[in-house]
């Protein structure tokens, strides 16, 4: 099977968001990997020869940090969110499209500001030369990497909150 095969029947994304959402989820399983892998290592160190791999937490806060927020715009998009539809039942199919708009305009504007906000914190972090405790890496830069992942994810939400209203027929389809 070719790539390009592959692609097709695993992504169901059309045109760039396709791309997008490979390269997230491959941004985020090769963090995985690395996490999986640097734990093994971490594990045989520390039973077997006593010295387990120097600054294993803090890789591993980063490398979760990473994989997270890959995977968040990704999941948005799809819409594998958790939805509570307990009123749905007893409202008009207008109404829940208003809630649907209302919904997806308060997370976009939550999600921009929370990356604005990170960004903030990222900007002050690097000007102030803050380093993780044991390995001396620059916190600054993982932080703007969460801040955009913040924004990309709020993107994400506006185009398949109006996508959904726009393309629904029923009530269902609406959330």
């Amino acid at each position: 099977m070719s790539f390009r095969t592959w692609m097709r029947s695993q992504y169901e994304e059309k045109g760039p968001m396709k791309w997008l959402a490979f390269f997230f989820e491959l941004l985020a399983s090769v963090a995985l990997f690395g996490l999986m892998a640097m734990t093994c290592f971490d594990v045989i160190g520390r039973y077997f020869f006593n010295s387990p791999v120097r600054g294993g937490t803090e890789l591993t806060e980063m490398g979760l940090a990473i994989v997270v927020f890959a995977a968040l715009p990704v999941v948005t998009w799809r819409g594998g969110q958790i939805v509570v539809d307990l009123i749905d039942p007893y409202l008009n199919v207008r109404v829940l499209r208003l809630l649907s708009v209302l919904g997806t305009v308060i997370m976009t504007a939550s999600l921009f500001y929370l990356g604005n906000r990170i960004f903030d914190i990222a900007e002050r972090a690097l000007r102030r030369g803050i380093v993780t405790d044991f390995l001396a890496i620059p916190t600054g830069y993982l932080i703007q990497y969460i801040a955009v992942m913040s924004w990309v994810t709020a993107v994400g939400v506006a185009t398949y909150g109006l996508y959904r209203v726009c393309t629904s027929k029923d009530a269902g389809d609406a959330s």
